[in-house]
């Protein structure tokens, strides 16, 4: 009968004291097993540009041209470090200024921001002008920007390597993008003139007068299934791709 009475004075104490352990267990399982929610950006931080796009959205450069008796008499090229920007050129005896996007390719950038980086333009007071004038050839200016400095530079000639070559750039990539404009109004509303655009276009290939002829490529395409424009013209399109392609 003692034995009895032991048992069941002593078996619900155990129980309670195994409650416990097992309640704590459970609680140590708890700690461990939790994990912490993943950390979301916040939407300002997703928002805020990185230093480097602050960076290209601080430089601008700019081309212009102007020669008031050229058939195109006046071009502006403003540009960021992407070659993204705007073409603005006026024509003879036209008085609305025609302003369209541009975007210089990377092949084009890639010979253009060397050229700046040899002038050290901003860091420079370097006169481009040569004794010899030419203005009769037109006058050109270029100007770069970046936060508060900025400077521009004019002349009609240039014995500076590096001048040359960039105003050079600029007027390849101006008559380039003149091109595509009037090759689209064509298409649009003047098709009989595409022929006679298309043979323009080919004597700059010719000539290497164009910033990069591969980039041109997806519109030529379009002009040969384009019906509204004479056969010629798509026929001259076709050719000229294959030539650009075996470039």
């Amino acid at each position: 009968m003692k034995a009895i009475k032991l048992v069941k004075q002593v078996l619900p104490a155990a129980l309670v004291i195994l409650s416990a352990a097992v309640f704590a267990l459970a609680q140590n399982a708890t700690k461990h097993n939790s994990r912490p929610a993943a950390v979301q950006p916040s939407e300002e931080s997703s928002k805020q540009p990185s230093s480097d796009a602050s960076k290209v959205e601080q430089i601008k450069y700019s081309y212009e041209f102007s020669q008031p008796k050229f058939y195109v008499k006046h071009i502006v090229i403003e540009h960021d470090q992407t070659g993204r920007g705007t073409i603005t050129f006026e024509r003879l005896n036209e008085d609305t200024p025609v302003v369209e996007p541009l975007e210089i390719s990377q092949t084009a950038m890639s010979r253009i921001l060397p050229l700046w980086t040899a002038l050290k333009f901003l860091d420079s007071d370097t006169n481009y002008q040569s004794s010899q004038s030419f203005a009769h050839l037109g006058t050109m200016k270029i100007g770069m920007e970046e936060g508060t400095r900025k400077r521009v530079a004019e002349f009609n000639w240039t014995h500076d390597q590096s001048a040359a070559a960039l105003v050079g750039e600029y007027r390849k990539a101006a008559d380039q993008a003149i091109f595509v404009f009037d090759i689209s109004i064509a298409r649009e509303n003047q098709p009989l003139n595409a022929p006679k655009l298309m043979e323009g276009f080919e004597s700059m290939l010719n000539r290497n007068m164009l910033s990069d002829p591969q980039q041109v490529l997806p519109l030529l395409k379009e002009l040969t299934t384009d019906e509204h424009i004479p056969l010629i013209a798509r026929n001259q399109a076709l050719r000229l791709i294959k030539r650009i392609e075996k470039k």
